[in-house]
């Protein structure tokens, strides 16, 4: 691994992910995959606080809002984030598009698409939530699917990369490029990419990426260079490191 530059800035610094995924609640208290689980309790929603009109992009106080209502007891407790706590990983909240007899109703029902990862058993689920009277509307689980991951997913690969033995060549190159040891995600902007596998591709151990949710990660010191971890694969899914041959 060495140091390299890439073109461009952009995103580099968002390692909080979309609102959706900084939003935190209490429906995500308990353990991880290697400890015991704490029992669990799902919020109330909050009062209705701030809301927009018509096409007005989410406020703040509606996204918080629907991604408590789109969580119920059952789907807390059946479900795990990207570290296996209880919970699904929260991905994005968008305003969800009119149905096509409101296109011209200004005062068509404002509805938000939630959307979720669970790595219980790697299912994105969509729901869509009624603002007005705060009901789930509709449910949609897909397997194989994998949408741009969130700012906590690229934290926990580069974790499991920096705890690794893999990680020993990023470690390396931070500690040149910084003359300080790598030893948390937060000295590092982190972006990337989902990884797909593709038949003979890459090592068995990754085979079921794209059933699995894996990420190929590029990192950058803060204030300082790219590093190129192009060659290592994260699973999210098996919680698993690997490096591509070749």
């Amino acid at each position: 691994m060495v140091g390299i530059t890439l073109p461009g800035t952009a995103g580099a610094d968002d390692t909080q992910g979309t609102k959706a995924g900084a939003a935190q609640s209490a429906a995500q208290a308990g353990q991880g995959r290697d400890g015991a689980v704490a029992p669990g309790v799902v919020e109330r929603a909050p009062a209705e606080g701030e809301k927009g009109k018509g096409r007005d992009p989410l406020t703040d106080d509606e996204i918080k809002r629907v991604e408590q209502l789109a969580v119920n007891p059952q789907m807390f407790r059946t479900s795990e984030d990207v570290e296996g706590e209880r919970g699904p990983q929260r991905l994005t909240v968008d305003l969800a598009d009119p149905e096509v007899a409101e296109l011209d109703d200004p005062d068509a029902p404002r509805r938000a698409d939630v959307t979720f990862y669970d790595y219980r058993d790697d299912t994105l689920v969509t729901k869509t939530v009624d603002l007005a009277d705060g009901k789930v509307v509709t449910t949609a689980t897909q397997h194989g699917v994998q949408p741009p991951l969130s700012g906590a997913e690229y934290a926990e690969a580069a974790s499991l990369l920096i705890a690794d033995p893999l990680g020993a060549d990023l470690k390396s190159d931070y500690k040149d490029a910084t003359s300080e040891e790598l030893t948390s995600t937060d000295q590092l902007l982190l972006t990337g990419a989902v990884y797909r596998a593709v038949p003979g591709g890459q090592p068995a151990v990754l085979d079921k990426c794209g059933e699995h949710r894996c990420v190929r990660l590029f990192p950058k010191v803060k204030n300082g260079p790219w590093i190129d971890a192009r060659d290592f694969v994260i699973d999210l899914s098996a919680r698993k490191v690997a490096r591509l041959s070749g």
